[in-house]
Order: C-alpha cells, then structure tokens, then sequence
C-alpha cells in the first residue's frame, strides 16, 4: 500500500517512523511518503491561507497551493492531460488514489471503515490547518477522484496531522504481515461482533490484593471463551451501549454493573406507558382479565406511580427495555410491574431486574411480596423458582396469587 500525506508541517509526521509502523516501513509493506504544502506556493511567504469571505475568525486554507499539490502527487504515479487551467487526472483503477480530508465535520472513523480503506492500494491524505481547506479544492476533486472526509471524533483539532497519523496506523495494522499474531486482530475492540474488548490479566497471578479471575486459570477454553464474551458484552453495555443491539445487550447477566440500569424518572413515563400495555396483553388473554391496572392505566397513573413507587428502568440502546419497581408496606417489600419488552423475553433479564429490585429494599424488609394471574403458568413456574410461595390470605381479588418469599440476611 502507498500513502501520501500532504502538510504544511511534514516534521509533524515523524512518529510513522517508528514502532511496528516504521518496521513496516522498511520492511516494504507500506510507503509512506510525507509531502510539504509549501512546496507548491509562489510568493516569498509561502503564504497557504487567507481570509474568509463572508466574514468571521480565523483562515482558510487557499485552493492554488492544494491544487498544484494533489496533481503532483497523483501524477507522480499516473499520466495527466494538463491542457486547461483544471487538469483532468486520467489514470488506471489501480493507480488512482483515495483522497482523504481529515475534518471534523466528515464520516466517523469506525473499525469497518479502516477494514475498507486498508483494502485500497493508494491513499492521499490532505491534512489542512486553519478553518480547513477552501471548500472548492474538495469538489473538484471528488469529480475526479474518490474523495471522503473523515474525522475521528466529535472533537476539533488543530490541524490534520494527528488525525492523519490515526488513521494511517487504523488502516496499516490491518494489512497482511504488519502484526506478528494475525489472530490478534481478531481478539480486540471494534472486531468480529464490534464489542469492545474484554478486561485480560498476566502475571503474577496475585496483585497487590487482586487476583486474577478464576477461570482464566481454569484450562478450561470453553468457559475461558464464554466468559470473555459475556465480560465483552458487559463491558459494551457500559461504556458504549450504543454498539450493541438491544437484543445483545440484554445477554448480561449483571445488568447492575452497567449504567443503562437508573431510576424512573417522570420523563420516562410515556415509554413505560408503552411497556406495559405491550407486556400485559398477553395476561389479560391468559386470564381473561382485559381490566387489569397496567392496560388501562392512564399516562398521568404511570407518573404517580414513578412518584409514589421506587422504579428502575432497563436501557438497551436507548431504548427502554424493562421496569421493576417496590415499596414498602409494614415491613413487606412489595415488587410490582415486572416487566421486559416482549421480544426480549426469555434471556435472563426479567430475573435479574426481580434480583435487583429486592436488593433495593430497605433495612427493615423482612419479606418480598408480589401477585400475578392464577392462569399465568410461566410467571408462577418463574417466580417459584425464584423462591416464592402462594400465600395462605386471600387475594386482594378474584383470578390473582399472592406470593411470598422470607428476606435472607
């Protein structure tokens, strides 16, 4: 692969020299070649910008000193018709490079981004300074050429160069022969499945009080591999929840270490709203029991209830995905409106939110408490499991078991 880069501080650029990069470098697994923009100006100042029109702070990066550039660096590769005042590049597929403009205000730079790029033969990277380069420098070329600006987060820099350098190793380390273990590439953040990378330990096996977990001294590869993934999983919910479709999400079994577990709030109504209309339909048919509380609750209901109640909402993705909510009541914390989005039923995640909602209890709960419809199999077989019983008082009305459990200290 052959990159160019053009600069007005080439100097800048020197780290490519170095580490797994520069032995690439060397190696000939990639040409770098680094260009100064100054080259190509005219005038004793090797002036590159000037004033805005229209007004306002700061410079543009002027198009003359870019145009001559870009042409010389593509032709020095390629044959150019230079009869007119624009010059048509005219060169094979295989010779004709990506232009790329590190900017702000481009497309992200993702993991499959760099995979694509490192797919090219021949890359130009533009790094402008300033207010950035006249915009007219981009449309020109991007009627001859590739062109795609590219920013690496949504953060201003003070010029190109350091973005530049991201994506060049971004792109490079993914080319054949660059990294000693190509398995390694398939291991870390942003790879197959784009989950970031889980936590990994080397010796000692102790650490200053902290031992490294369990099963990765195991020898056990089926489980070593399990809990990576699920610890990938848990560590993507946390940090970059929007990375994971909400159906992923929800595989962890320790939602609570996540912040996409958070008390209701009243802005959340409208949401829980929809929830639980969708949740309790299939209830209603199992009990024939199309009045019951949560499908004809009113919008202004569900806000009381945030009020009045102590309720924790599940986001995956944004999305709001599962609500619990309790209140004590003579030393009995009552758990109420247990609920998962109906396509997310199934996975663990209605008994974990029934794990974290009796962790909320207060020091004085002595028992949980909780009712659900006698002709709703699946919630007695689920909540039976979980240690509840039928209690012997009658239910507060016809169709529905009250269910107890002792709290454990």
């Amino acid at each position: 692969m052959r990159i160019d880069i053009i600069s007005i501080f080439p100097d800048y650029l020197a780290p490519l020299e170095l580490s797994l990069l520069g032995r690439a470098r060397v190696g000939g697994l990639i040409d770098i070649r680094t260009h100064d923009l100054r080259r190509w100006t005219h005038d004793r100042h090797h002036t590159v910008d000037d004033t805005p029109y229209g007004g306002g702070a700061g410079m543009v990066m002027k198009p003359e000193p870019w145009g001559e550039a870009i042409d010389s660096v593509v032709a020095s590769d390629a044959p150019t018709d230079v009869a007119s005042d624009a010059p048509t590049i005219v060169a094979s597929a295989a010779l004709t490079p990506l232009l790329i403009v590190p900017s702000p205000s481009g497309t992200r730079l993702t993991q499959p981004m760099a995979e694509r790029l490192a797919a090219e033969p021949w890359l130009v990277l533009a790094c402008g300074r300033y207010e950035g380069i006249d915009q007219r420098v981009i449309d020109h070329y991007s009627q001859q050429l590739s062109v795609e600006e590219i920013s690496i987060g949504d953060f201003v820099l003070n010029g190109g160069e350091v973005a530049a350098m991201v994506i060049v190793e971004a792109v490079a380390r993914l080319l054949p022969g660059f990294v000693g273990n190509a398995a390694s590439l398939t291991e870390e953040s942003h790879a197959i499945g784009g989950l970031l990378e889980y936590p990994v330990y080397t010796k000692p096996a102790s650490w200053r009080g902290r031992d490294v977990p369990s099963v990765l001294l195991s020898g056990d590869h089926g489980k070593i591999a399990a809990w990576r993934h699920e610890q990938a999983l848990r560590r993507t919910a946390k940090r970059r929840p929007d990375l994971l479709h909400s159906s992923e999400s929800v595989h962890l079994s320790d939602l609570g270490s996540t912040l996409m577990v958070t008390r209701a709030t009243r802005a959340d109504a409208p949401e829980l709203l929809t929830l639980q209309r969708g949740c309790w339909v299939s209830e209603a048919q199992a009990n024939d029991a199309l009045g019951i509380p949560p499908l004809v609750e009113s919008l202004a209901d569900v806000r009381d209830g945030i009020e009045t109640w102590t309720t924790f909402v599940v986001r995956a993705g944004g999305r709001l995905v599962g609500s619990a909510r309790a209140r004590l009541d003579e030393g009995c914390w009552r758990v109420g409106r247990l609920m998962v989005a109906p396509d997310l039923q199934g996975r663990g995640l209605g008994r974990w939110l029934l794990e974290h909602i009796e962790a909320q209890a207060p020091p004085e709960a002595h028992t949980f408490e909780l009712f659900t419809g006698s002709r709703s199999a699946g919630n007695l077989r689920r909540y039976r499991k979980a240690g509840y019983r039928a209690s012997s008082e009658p239910p507060p009305e016809p169709g529905v078991v009250v269910l107890r459990k002792p709290r454990r200290r």
